[in-house]
């Protein structure tokens, strides 16, 4: 104690002072070190990207490079010693070096995308059925290589980078959720498994959909239940029972191989342990060659079992036979298959728009088929997806519609039936119809750009994808019009030829008309527009008198003057000209006149110039006018006398020009040829706009031609009017034939040809895109080719050929003396033949050419048997007896018993003879069914022209029908046709009437117009001949009288005719003609209608085409003045109304004195006015549009463009039609003409028919063959209707239908035991109907049917399954379930997949509780399926029973399942509440409150808790307290009311939640035990002992029911 208080604290001291030495030398000794790993730490090596690969030569010899640099951790850069040297990444590698033809030898390879994998972390869990909303995020890979395209050998991904970026390895794809078992409902509860006592009982359900992407598993199928049968059970009973049971027969083995079947001898199992399986599962194989059938042998073994699944004796379940334990069998082989071919090539070969993969596939065959029960031949065709994204694959050409030239318009195929016989289609004109071709072809540059007659190859028409473009048009032929020409004007002055050179005594008086509407043919010709004829003492110019009046010399007022003038010098075109050029012209410049004196005679005015007496003057006749005057005062005493009468009249010559007419006549214009004198303008002459091909000129004839005469020297006809007869034109371009190339070759046949088969050929074709026209290059001879294909091998004939039946094997004598009973070397067993293929000369061939080319293989394996002792004997049968001739015979066969077999009874039971029918060969031929459609002969109508437009088939005509025959044997079973001798129809010829047209009648002569003075209409009409039928044309414009009218506006020129009147005659006085009187007379004049031309009034008419209502008076009161008197003159014309017609206006009109009255005398008035009133002397104009005539077409058009008009008419303000002169001033902007079309009669074009379908039905007696056409074109106007005969039926050939029936399977079938492994069978034959069947079907020989593929152990047809019958107390599986409805995975209600699939199961059947440890699992398989739906679920609950309700998942379709719906938003099925609802007629409402029930009031705790339940009162009762009725009879309007209002003893409002009261009273009650507490803890600070609590008071709860007391 004294060391340890001693040395303590110096202990302890140097302790600590040691410790800080050591660790302070630690920390010295480890700095350096620390510094320089941290040195170490902080710089590293830093590089950058490699270089281009540099080398001389492209390939593996190149280097590149890149740059290294060492940097501080921070990021700034060093010197490089600061990094480890051994450390530094490589500056340099060799490369590839890449160049641009590598890009022809390598490319991008990658495989198709691998299974979609769901995309999880470490972190987070997998996804569930709950979390999961839609679909789960997954990856899908693929492996991406660059490769050589000769051996696609890998090489370095930077060599295909040089070209174009490494396609995606990785890309995202959706897995849908998890998906949870579904199964369906429990079926109904099975028996008690026990008549009595104590049994089990189950019900199973089956897998409707299986757990898929996580989903959870399958619930179990099986529910069992013990039972208890209330009937007692009898002695022994109750006790075991034992079931002899087979195990299943062991695999097949070979009889020499003893020391495998002494390791597990097979036989009788007589211990009392569970047998073990057998142990021999795997299969023998030998290696032999093909057919070589190898027959062994196989065993099984037979015990005795408990009903609790325990082996007992064999002695106890063995009462008769022993089952056969051992039998003959056949060595299995597996089908033998060749190994894969190479992969074909991608069918998508091309990058399109569109995203589908191309198909690649590989194909194996059969070297030999599975024997002995072997595993059957796998697919033999694999095909898989190849360049789905379609990277690194060069473009798809591209295939568009391309079109020829259109044809010429041709109006022909518009022409309806009538109008075919009767025009002359030459020159039809108007409305037409042009065709042309339409092929498909590659698209060589931009779709968008291209030219649809760009010269490309046809291809096969289905490689173009757009609708095809239209192959026919409405179209236009010009129509021809004649050239028109107007009326001649009136003859000029006589003109010398040249006025500059004029030549004496020789000129011309020319008359012109013009062409008023040009003519649109080649041809057409206008004619001459200019005549002329010959005069004397021509003049260039001329003067004209504009004003004269009579001036008396010394400004006396009567006298003797002259006339004073106004006049101008003009030309030949009316122009004023110089004086100078006039001096020549006579004119009497001063003529002399007189004024008359109050005493003189006066005299009228001279009348107008009478009508020339003939139109021209020749040698023996002139033509002569007059005029005339007359008196009009006689002279007085002094005065100047009145002339004689001849005085008053004079003549003169007219129209002194000669008869003789003269004019230039022009031929029509040449055509166009070439000329070198105008070669050199044609590069700089244009042609409306357009550069030629080259400019040429044109010539024609001009001659000199004399009226009604011919040619005359051309001096005879003015040389100035001469046509020209040279002119330059415009050679049209030269356009070449142009022609596709051909196209390819079609195919010829890649496969051998049976038998004698016709030659094949190929053909090949171009199309003409553009004939020739003006001297081009012709069109090729030959637009199609054809020729033979190469000739093909004639496919082998290979034939199976059949050895002899080998022995009988029957099982080794050492598997069958080990058995019990087997003491003798006989029995049932099996013998083999071989087969070979041979060729049609029996050389030997590998078997692969009978798989591919014989008929199917024979049987290999018989059953057979070795007779034992006791068994009966027979002989061959015998061969059938002949058949006489006579139908309906039988023939038999014989066989006979042999040795003891004579003797033994049993063997007489067997039969000795055996009988069939005879062939008959008598057949009955029956008619059957319809007659089919019409047939036609397939040929095409060639229209006029050599034009055929497609669509053009025959339609109509003689044509054959058909009707099927059956031919039947004397058994009524269908046979083949030929053997009645026929072709299997009956042929009938027919007629398919032609359609007829609507047929109208010529149109009528227009009517006369309806007006004979200004506008009318005028009519036409046709009407109907005969009615269209069979499908011809309608009349679609008839009206109810069948007629179809035409309307045209119509005008009558209202100053076309007019009335001419002569000058007056002297006034007759007294009717006698005197001077010397002043007295009252008469004048008279003739009036005469004449037809007005353009040289003035000319020939005289009849008076009805004048207006009578406008005829000019002929008789007039008249007088001569008397000799003093004052002469005045006529009155002139009234002047002109203003436009506006009213009385305040007035018109005018004057006169003068030709004689001033003697002194005392005054003159009358000179001038008059009246008023101007509407419609007696004034008159308003306005112009009046007719009605549109009906479209006009050209007589030779039948549809087209045509021309509306319409006539404008002038109208005066009473109604009347007058000269359009009267409104001229007025404005009309209106068209009198407007274009119009009428719509062309196209028929109905329809497709040639397509070929014969194939049969609907293969054989019986309904099948059909059909082809079909289809609409070209629609009929439009008028034209033919589309038939609605679009399909042609025609019967097939009847013949009977073979086919394999397949019989119910059997129950499984053990012989000689009850339970264990065995057989289920079904017999299959063949047999003959008529197409269903239902109807009978006859039995006739396996050969009509074919082969079937069924097992070689399926001897005589008979097709086997094994099964198992479950012995009593094994516990075993259920047959499979019927498949469930095709369903599929979606996603939000869209398809996830495009197969759906269906699920079977197989459920657990426990047969007793203590043999469960033996049962096996439940199973269910999945097949694809197609055509399924996509289902949901929904949660269904039932109503409220008490607190309880079912709650059950429901499918779309309305089954009832479990699992499928969210365990989320499973509703509950039961409701509580807390605490309890266990007062008397209360329960738990679904918010988890406690209620009363009807008729009983709730009464609540202070806590808000249900009390008790209080029956309320009912009106019936008849002692109801006063409360009730106060509260019945309460005042509506009581205080009391509102200020309880609200009260209730409900504690919770409707919606659960507690009421306030409730809070109040809870608080005050909670206050009030704090209190009590507080007060009983300071009264009893220390109790001593425990106090009894007061009983607790039972809380008053108010109930306010309205009454006035409480």
């Amino acid at each position: 104690m004294s060391l340890r208080d001693e040395h303590g604290p110096l202990g302890w001291t140097w302790q600590r002072l040691r410790k800080s030495l050591v660790l302070w030398m630690f920390f010295f000794l480890q700095a350096p070190a620390n510094l320089e790993a941290s040195k170490e730490t902080q710089y590293i090596w830093r590089s950058g990207q490699w270089g281009r690969c540099i080398g001389e030569e492209c390939g593996p010899n190149g280097v590149q490079s890149r740059t290294v640099w060492c940097v501080h951790v921070e990021g700034w850069t060093t010197h490089h010693s600061h990094c480890k040297y051994e450390e530094r990444p490589a500056i340099q590698r060799d490369c590839f070096k890449v160049c641009h033809w590598h890009q022809d030898i390598f490319e991008w390879d990658f495989s198709k995308w691998g299974d979609c994998v769901l995309c999880t972390s470490s972190n987070k869990d997998k996804p569930s059925t709950s979390t999961c909303v839609t679909a789960q995020q997954g990856l899908q890979h693929r492996k991406v290589h660059c490769v050589r395209k000769s051996n696609r050998s890998l090489v370095l991904d930077e060599i295909c980078e040089f070209f174009r970026p490494k396609p995606a390895s990785d890309q995202a794809c959706l897995i849908p959720c998890p998906q949870d078992c579904v199964v369906s409902e429990f079926s109904s509860w099975s028996a008690c498994s026990k008549g009595c006592g104590k049994g089990l009982q189950h019900r199973v359900r089956s897998v409707l959909s299986p757990p898929l992407y996580g989903g959870k598993s399958c619930p179990s199928l099986t529910e069992t239940k013990s039972c208890d049968v209330q009937v007692s059970c009898l002695v022994g009973e109750d006790e075991f029972q034992y079931s002899l049971k087979v195990d299943p027969w062991s695999d097949c083995r070979l009889p020499h191989q003893r020391q495998v079947w002494q390791s597990g001898k097979p036989g009788l199992n007589f211990s009392l342990q569970p047998s073990e399986k057998n142990p021999l599962k795997h299969r023998i194989h030998e290696h032999f060659k093909p057919w070589n059938v190898k027959i062994g042998y196989q065993t099984r073994r037979v015990h005795c079992t408990r009903s609790d699944g325990k082996n007992a004796m064999l002695s106890l379940c063995i009462h008769d036979d022993i089952p056969t334990i051992f039998q003959s069998c056949v060595m299995p082989r597996d089908c033998g298959v060749s190994e894969w071919s190479d992969w074909s090539f991608c069918s998508k070969t091309c990058q399109t728009l569109a995203t589908l993969p191309g198909y690649r596939s590989r194909n194996r065959f059969i070297k030999h088929k599975a024997i002995g029960g072997g595993s059957d031949c796998p697919h033999l065709v694999k095909t898989e997806t190849c360049n789905i994204g379609g990277e690194g694959l060069p473009e798809c050409p591209r295939y568009v519609w391309k079109t020829t030239d259109w044809n010429e318009c041709q109006v022909t195929p518009l022409l309806s039936q009538q109008e075919r016989r009767k025009s002359n289609q030459s020159t039809l004109c108007g409305g037409g119809i042009q065709t042309r071709q339409v092929y498909c072809a590659q698209a060589t540059g931009d779709v968008n750009k291209l030219d649809l007659k760009e010269v490309s190859r046809p291809v096969d028409h289905n490689l173009c994808i757009e609708p095809t473009p239209v192959t026919s048009q409405l179209c236009n032929v010009a129509c021809t019009t004649e050239c028109l020409a107007s009326a001649w004007s009136s003859w000029r002055s006589c003109m010398p030829e040249n006025c500059q050179d004029p030549q004496k005594n020789r000129g011309f008086k020319t008359r012109k008309r013009h062409v008023i509407g040009e003519p649109t043919s080649r041809a057409g010709k206008c004619p001459h527009l200019i005549e002329a004829i010959h005069c004397e003492d021509p003049m260039c110019f001329h003067w004209d008198l504009l004003e004269e009046s009579c001036v008396v010399e010394n400004n006396q007022t009567c006298g003797q003057g002259s006339y004073k003038e106004r006049i101008l010098c003009k030309n030949h075109q009316d122009e004023v000209a110089s004086e100078e050029l006039c001096k020549e012209s006579s004119h009497h410049r001063h003529r002399l006149c007189e004024v008359p004196c109050p005493n003189d005679c006066v005299l009228s005015e001279w009348s107008e110039w009478s009508i020339c007496s003939r139109s021209c003057s020749s040698k023996i006749a002139e033509g002569k006018q007059s005029r005339a005057r007359m008196i009009i005062a006689l002279a007085g005493e002094g005065g100047k006398p009145c002339p004689s009468r001849t005085a008053l009249q004079e003549w003169r010559s007219c129209n002194e020009h000669g008869c003789t007419v003269f004019y230039w006549e022009a031929s029509p214009w040449g055509p166009c040829t070439e000329d070198t004198l105008v070669t050199a303008l044609n590069a700089t002459i244009s042609w409306n706009g357009e550069n030629p091909c080259s400019v040429g000129i044109q010539i024609r004839q001009v001659h000199c031609v004399r009226y009604k005469v011919g040619h005359v020297p051309p001096k005879r006809c003015p040389e100035s009017l001469r046509p020209k007869t040279l002119q330059p034109c415009l050679l049209p371009c030269k356009k070449d034939c142009i022609a596709t190339p051909f196209s390819e070759w079609t195919s010829c046949p890649t496969t051998c040809e049976q038998g004698n088969s016709s030659d094949s050929k190929q053909s090949r074709y171009r199309i003409i895109i553009q004939n020739p026209a003006n001297g081009g290059q012709e069109c090729p001879d030959t637009l199609y080719e054809e020729r033979e294909c190469e000739a093909l091998s004639v496919c082998p004939n290979y034939r199976w050929k059949t050895h002899k039946w080998h022995h009988c094997v029957l099982p080794p004598d050492y598997v069958r003396q080990g058995m019990m009973g087997a003491t003798e070397n006989c029995g049932s067993g099996l013998q083999s033949r071989g087969v070979i293929c041979t060729t049609g000369n029996d050389q030997h061939v590998d078997i692969i050419g009978c798989l591919k080319w014989a008929s199917p293989m024979p049987p290999l394996v018989q059953k057979c048997r070795i007779p034992c002792h006791e068994d009966c004997i027979f002989t061959q049968w015998s061969k059938f007896s002949p058949c006489t001739a006579v139908c309906g015979s039988n023939h038999s066969r014989r066989r006979f018993l042999v040795g003891k077999s004579k003797k033994r009874e049993k063997c007489q039971k067997h039969p000795l003879v055996e009988t069939k029918p005879c062939p008959c060969n008598k057949y009955i031929r029956e008619a059957l069914g319809n007659w089919s459609d019409c047939i036609l002969p397939e040929d095409k109508i060639s229209l006029q022209l050599s034009m055929k437009i497609r669509g053009d088939v025959k339609i109509c005509g003689q044509g054959i029908r058909y009707q099927a025959v059956a031919c039947y044997d004397p058994n009524k079973k269908l046979v083949n046709p030929w053997l009645c001798g026929s072709s299997g129809y009956i042929e009938e010829t027919c007629t398919e009437p032609c359609p007829s047209d609507c047929k109208l009648s010529e149109w009528s002569q227009w009517s006369a117009c309806s007006k004979s003075c200004g506008s009318g209409i005028q009519i036409r009409s046709k009407w109907l001949r005969e009615k269209a039928y069979n499908g011809g044309r309608p009349c679609l414009k008839l009206d109810v009288k069948n007629q179809v009218y035409d309307k045209i506006p119509c005008y009558r020129d209202c100053g076309k005719y007019s009335w001419i009147a002569e000058p007056w005659s002297e006034c007759r006085i007294n009717h006698q003609e005197t001077t010397h009187s002043c007295e009252e007379g008469v004048q008279v004049r003739k009036v005469r209608c004449v037809h007005n031309t353009a040289n003035g009034p000319g020939e005289i008419v009849d008076d009805t085409l004048c207006a009578y209502n406008e005829t000019p008076a002929g008789v007039r009161p008249c007088s001569l003045y008397c000799p003093g008197d004052c002469v005045m003159s006529d009155w002139g014309q009234w002047s002109l109304c203003p436009k506006e017609c009213n009385i305040l206006n007035t018109r005018v009109r004057i006169r003068y004195p030709l004689r001033l009255p003697v002194d005392g005398k005054t003159c009358p008035e000179t001038s008059e006015v009246e008023p101007c009133v509407l419609n007696k002397n004034c008159f308003h104009f306005h112009y009046n549009l007719t009605e549109w005539s009906s479209c006009q077409l050209s007589d030779k058009a039948v549809c087209g463009q045509g021309l509306k008009v319409r006539l404008l008419d002038c109208v005066q303000s009473d109604g009347k039609s007058v000269n359009l002169k009267y409104c001229e001033k007025m404005e009309s902007s209106r068209h009198l003409s407007m274009h119009c079309f009428v719509e062309c009669p196209v028929n109905c074009q329809l497709s040639e028919w397509s070929s014969w379908s194939e049969c609907s039905r293969t054989c019986g007696l309904d099948g059909q063959m059909k082809r079909t056409r289809h609409v070209l074109q629609k009929a439009h106007g008028e034209g033919r209707p589309c038939s609605s005969h679009l399909a042609q039926y025609r019967p097939c050939l009847v013949k009977p239908c073979y086919s394999w029936v397949f019989d119910e399977w059997s129950a499984c079938k053990i012989k000689g035991a009850q339970c264990g492994g065995g057989f289920k069978v079904r017999h299959v034959s063949c047999v003959a109907h008529e197409g269903t069947l239902s109807e009978s079907p006859k039995v006739v020989e396996n050969e009509m049917c074919g082969n079937k593929a069924v097992g070689i152990n399926d001897i005589d047809w008979g097709l086997k399954i094994s099964c198992s019958v479950p012995c009593p107390g094994d516990c075993h599986l259920t047959e499979w379930s019927s498949w469930s409805s095709c369903q599929l995975i979606c996603l939000d209600g869209k398809r996830f997949e495009t197969t759906g699939h269906q699920t079977r199961s197989r459920a657990v059947i426990v047969q007793a509780l203590e043999n469960q440890e033996n049962c096996p699992e439940q199973v269910w398989e999945r097949r694809p399926c197609t055509e399924g739906t996509c289902h949901e679920y929904e949660w269904r609950s039932s109503a409220w029973n008490g607190n309880e309700r079912s709650v059950w998942c429901v499918r779309s379709d309305g089954v009832n399942v479990t699992g499928g719906c969210s365990l989320l938003n499973q509703p509950t099925a039961t409701r509580h509440c807390n605490p309890l609802c266990s007062k008397p007629y209360s329960f738990c409402t679904q918010g988890g409150v406690c209620s009363c029930e009807k008729g009983y009031m709730e009464v609540m705790t202070p806590y808000g808790f249900l009390d008790y339940c209080a029956k309320i009162p009912m009106l019936e009762e008849k002692k109801a307290d006063v409360k009730t009725n106060m509260g019945k009879n309460k005042l509506s309007n009581s205080k009391f009311q509102g200020f309880f209002k609200g009260w209730s003893i409900e504690p919770f409002h409707p919606d659960g939640k507690p009421k306030v009261w409730v809070y109040g009273i809870s608080a005050a009650v909670g206050v009030l035990i704090i209190f009590i507490t507080v007060l009983s803890y300071i009264i009893c600070k220390k109790p001593k002992h425990q106090t009894r609590p007061a009983p607790q008071q039972k809380p008053l709860t108010l109930a306010y029911d309205g009454d006035m007391d409480m």
